[in-house]
């Protein structure tokens, strides 16, 4: 007897099953892009217990004929691949045709359905379908899964508690919202509002919708394009940076993508803006011919290759740092009273705090309906500044300083406000810029030290250097080998803080020993962060007044005075408006 076996259909469902369907919010992914597929405007996602119970998806969309309804629940059968050079040219969410049978192998569901002409209900029970009939026309397509793993208890058990199961189908619910300003999603828990959009197209009140208001208005608009992509959405402002990526949200042709390369490359435009363990704010979409992206490579098919990939990165670099370099980026202080709830208490009655409480719910909601308003007006205060490549003028008006706070923070004025400037932070700036442009010239300014400098290295970081001497030739210096494992320094750079060219001399060495590939540029960039942070004052050494004026006159013409090279703020600001709050001249 022949030992090998064709599998049969409901085993093979419930083996795919296990690649489709791992959680929830897996089942609510699969159901939403189908409904998006269908050319839906409205989608309802009501789950009872996170979905472990019930997922229910409601969209407006084309609906099916009862033979597609049927064929819906077949493996592979799909209405979105029919030759093998479709394959090459996808423009749908899905194609694969394996999600609507691998659900229905491990739970029950209820499909009904019309195209307008006539209705039908099908009720499929662990894969085999069990009932067909008609049902009335409401326009679109409802499908409810119920009990979902109930013929698979070992999957079952795996599922993570309600709250986390929530959180994951909330999470993707959010971010397809986004991807699909112009549909409006409604998700509903246990009769519970997560969240409701307008569908209005405006992507700015999605991000409201999802992030708040605060978010909302640290937002800046993205629309770069070339040949091959065409780049859009929003980027925040370095100043509501996450601790995680989770908040960076690309999209491919509106599909939601995971791509560590295209992320690594946004968090590099933002390099010394942001310090390096916080990722921005990031909702973007990129628009490009399907035949240049590649998303058949994993069954989520959230994984994405681009053919023209370098192309792309250039791009988007150019239109983040082209946004960045424009923007006023002092941070601002939020004035907050210190009233506490019991002295709110005291002071408002029950029925007042209730009228309160339903005025701002008011004034919340009046915001939310008129963002796209209330955002044009708000990036009037962004302050781009488009005449500096042109008239060099400076970022930031001129402070004057006052005095010094903890040996470490200057307290300087103008007319628009108080400011207080991180002394280290500021003068690392200055030098990184100073530094970065000195080694980035195609002449050399160098000098040759009465007495040579010797610098002495273990053995393997002496063969490291000696493998990338080039490097240090590239920024003007010259060595030469001097006995066993040392170099001897004959020629450096001028811009070197005098008395401290053998420091600086075994850093730049250090840099090079501790890496086993080094581009030019990369090099450069390190070199310049690492001596900024050596070689500027620190907290507590004393400057003078002199001083304070000269580090805030340089800051000022530096291209981004507002953050160090690690991304730490130099510069933060009391407006004249938050000082007369604090001190009750001025009242809300």
């Amino acid at each position: 007897m022949s030992k090998i076996q064709v599998m049969n259909d409901t085993l093979a469902n419930k083996i795919a099953a296990g690649e489709v369907v791992e959680k929830t919010m897996n089942v609510v992914k699969e159901l939403v892009e189908n409904s998006l597929d269908a050319q839906s405007s409205e989608i309802k996602i009501e789950l009872i217990d996170s979905g472990v119970k019930q997922i229910k998806v409601s969209d407006n969309g084309i609906g099916m004929d009862r033979e597609d309804a049927h064929r819906a629940f077949l493996r592979h059968a799909t209405s979105k691949l029919k030759t093998l050079e479709d394959l090459f040219n996808i423009d749908t969410l899905g194609f694969r045709g394996e999600a609507l049978p691998s659900i229905a192998s491990v739970s029950n569901v209820v499909l009904k359905t019309t195209d307008g002409k006539i209705g039908t209900i099908i009720k499929v029970d662990g894969g085999k379908i069990t009932e067909v009939e008609d049902s009335d026309l409401a326009k679109g397509t409802t499908i409810t899964v119920s009990n979902l793993f109930y013929n698979t208890p070992v999957r079952l058990k795996y599922l993570k508690n309600l709250y986390v199961e929530l959180a994951n189908i909330t999470d993707y619910i959010n971010k397809m919202a986004l991807a699909n300003p112009n549909v409006k999603f409604t998700l509903i828990n246990n009769d519970k509002v997560l969240l409701e959009t307008s569908g209005d197209g405006n992507l700015l009140k999605v991000i409201y919708a999802i992030f708040g208001s605060e978010v909302a208005k640290k937002m800046i608009e993205i629309n770069e394009e070339d040949d091959d992509y065409l780049i859009t959405g929003y980027i925040s402002y370095p100043e509501v940076a996450k601790s995680t990526r989770n908040s960076m949200i690309t999209f491919v042709n509106s599909r939601l993508i995971r791509n560590n390369a295209l992320n690594r490359k946004i968090i590099e435009a933002y390099h010394t803006y942001i310090p390096k363990d916080k990722a921005p704010i990031i909702v973007l979409n990129i628009e490009t011919d399907p035949i240049l992206i590649d998303i058949n490579i994993h069954p989520t098919k959230m994984d994405i290759k681009f053919s023209k990939d370098k192309e792309l990165y250039e791009l988007l670099t150019k239109a983040i740092t082209k946004k960045l370099e424009k923007l006023l980026l002092i941070p601002t202080i939020s004035v907050r009273t210190n009233t506490t709830v019991e002295e709110a208490d005291n002071s408002l009655n029950k029925e007042n705090r209730i009228d309160l409480e339903e005025e701002e719910e008011q004034k919340d909601k009046q915001e939310y309906e008129t963002m796209s308003f209330n955002f044009d007006v708000e990036e009037e205060s962004i302050e781009y500044d488009d005449t500096k490549e042109e008239t060099n003028t400076p970022r930031i008006k001129r402070l004057y300083p006052k005095g010094i706070v903890h040996m470490t923070y200057i307290i300087a004025e103008n007319e628009d406000g108080m400011y207080i400037i991180d002394q280290h932070a500021a003068a690392e700036r200055i030098n990184y810029e100073k530094y970065l442009k000195a080694m980035s010239k195609e002449e050399k300014e160098t000098i040759d030290p009465l007495i040579p400098i010797k610098i002495e290295l273990p053995a393997n970081e002496f063969i490291m250097v000696k493998k990338n001497i080039d490097l240090l030739e590239s920024i003007g210096i010259k060595t030469e080998e001097f006995g066993t494992n040392t170099f001897i320094v004959r020629t450096h750079p001028t811009w070197f803080k005098e008395g401290y060219e053998k420091k600086s001399l075994t850093k730049i060495f250090e840099l090079i020993a501790t890496k086993e590939e080094f581009s030019k540029e990369k090099f450069i960039e390190k070199t310049a962060i690492t001596l900024a942070c050596r070689m500027s004052i620190k907290a507590n050494d004393y400057i003078s007044e002199e001083d304070m004026q000269y580090l805030l006159d340089t800051l000022r013409e530096c291209d981004n005075p507002f953050t160090c090279p690690h991304g730490r703020p130099t510069i933060i600001t009391y407006t004249i408006y938050d000082l007369e709050k604090l001190f009750k001249r001025a009242m809300d």
